[in-house]
């Protein structure tokens, strides 16, 4: 299928559109995201998703077998585009004054320190190949707009194209770009802000302000993302022209999320109802329940992106079976303070309740 027959015959409805039963799509976790949390969303008619963030081509490959073993239902994949800003090279002894402040981490959890990675993170073009070569029904893009090639590829072998939008210049330049959705993430949403055409400090959209002002820029369906979390959100995301709506935090609070269970514990919490815009564990802002490193670690001590995401990722999982919150990454929304439910079918039964 060309781009230019896919935008010929473009169907009527998110769910024409990515063959699913209900306009809900699980948002996708870089770190988080688990086979059960996605099956259980594509099962229930959503759009389950599986973020990719540090996979290998064979981890791909063998994600995308597991998830298609435990549902038949359409789900996606999400990648992150490299923006060109990644820090990569960084030289040795900057590499060892990032890892002497976070020491006193290492040590409480008695862990020995890193030494500096051949690289940080999967090469791109192998994450691409590997995605498409597994051919889930959607193939879902954040940080930027992917390639032209990459976008006709998957529309040659079938697959969906979506990209995500923090402001309005984004969803137009995602939507030149040949993409058949665009998610409109209000900065509300949890996790990483994943602006590309300005900075993320200058691309704080609230949902509110962002969902109609995407719909009226764009002719593809516009998925609402941030701050939904209850059949208020859902409707609220609807009436304001959304096609759908995209929900992260609810799903990662429930049973089959690979969040800790202390984490899952804090989402459920009144701790929950502050989060904060932070770089102290991956060196991009994304946001989060504040917690000791956000609270110790600023500029200029934050190694820049990918270096600081992989040094805290040394020691994040060991504080996570510890249960200790203090030292996790705790990626959390502004409608945390909503979730109720701790399975995904009644998140899913909440939100549809709005339609």
């Amino acid at each position: 299928m060309t781009q230019q027959d896919h935008s010929v015959s473009r169907p009527r409805t998110l769910q024409d559109l990515l063959g699913i039963e209900a306009p809900v799509v699980l948002g996708p976790f870089g770190g988080v995201s688990s086979v059960a949390l996605t099956a259980a969303v594509s099962d229930g008619g959503g759009l389950g998703s599986y973020g990719l963030y540090g996979y290998d081509g064979g981890a791909i490959r063998k994600t995308a077998a597991d998830v298609r073993a435990a549902t038949a239902k359409p789900f996606a994949l999400n990648l992150w585009v490299p923006t060109g800003s990644e820090a990569t090279d960084l030289p040795e002894a900057e590499f060892d004054s990032y890892v002497r402040v976070l020491q006193p981490y290492f040590e409480e959890l008695g862990i020995p320190l890193p030494e500096m990675p051949a690289r940080y993170m999967p090469d791109y073009g192998e994450q691409v190949e590997a995605t498409l070569e597994a051919a889930p029904a959607v193939v879902s893009f954040v940080f930027g707009v992917p390639a032209p090639e990459v976008v006709e590829e998957a529309h040659r072998r079938g697959i969906r194209v979506a990209g995500t939008a923090t402001t309005v210049d984004e969803a137009v330049a995602l939507e030149a770009g040949g993409v058949d959705a665009v998610v409109a993430s209000g900065m509300e949403s949890g996790g990483h802000r994943v602006s590309f055409l300005r900075p993320a400090e200058e691309s704080l959209v609230g949902t509110f302000a962002l969902v109609p002002q995407v719909a009226d820029a764009v002719s593809i369906p516009v998925i609402a993302a941030g701050g939904i979390a209850d059949r208020r959100g859902f409707a609220a995301a609807t009436a304001l022209g959304a096609a759908g709506v995209q929900v992260g935090t609810a799903f990662l609070a429930t049973r089959e999320s690979a969040a800790a269970p202390a984490y899952r514990e804090l989402l459920h919490s009144p701790a929950a109802g502050t989060t904060v815009l932070t770089r102290a564990l991956s060196g991009r802002l994304a946001r989060g329940i504040p917690n000791r490193v956000t609270a110790e670690l600023a500029a200029p001590a934050i190694a820049p992106f990918p270096v600081q995401n992989w040094l805290t990722g040394r020691f994040r999982p060991q504080a996570a079976a510890a249960g200790n919150t203090d030292l996790m990454s705790l990626w959390a929304g502004q409608a945390a303070r909503l979730v109720r439910h701790h399975t995904a079918a009644d998140v899913l039964a909440e939100l549809l309740a709005g339609s």
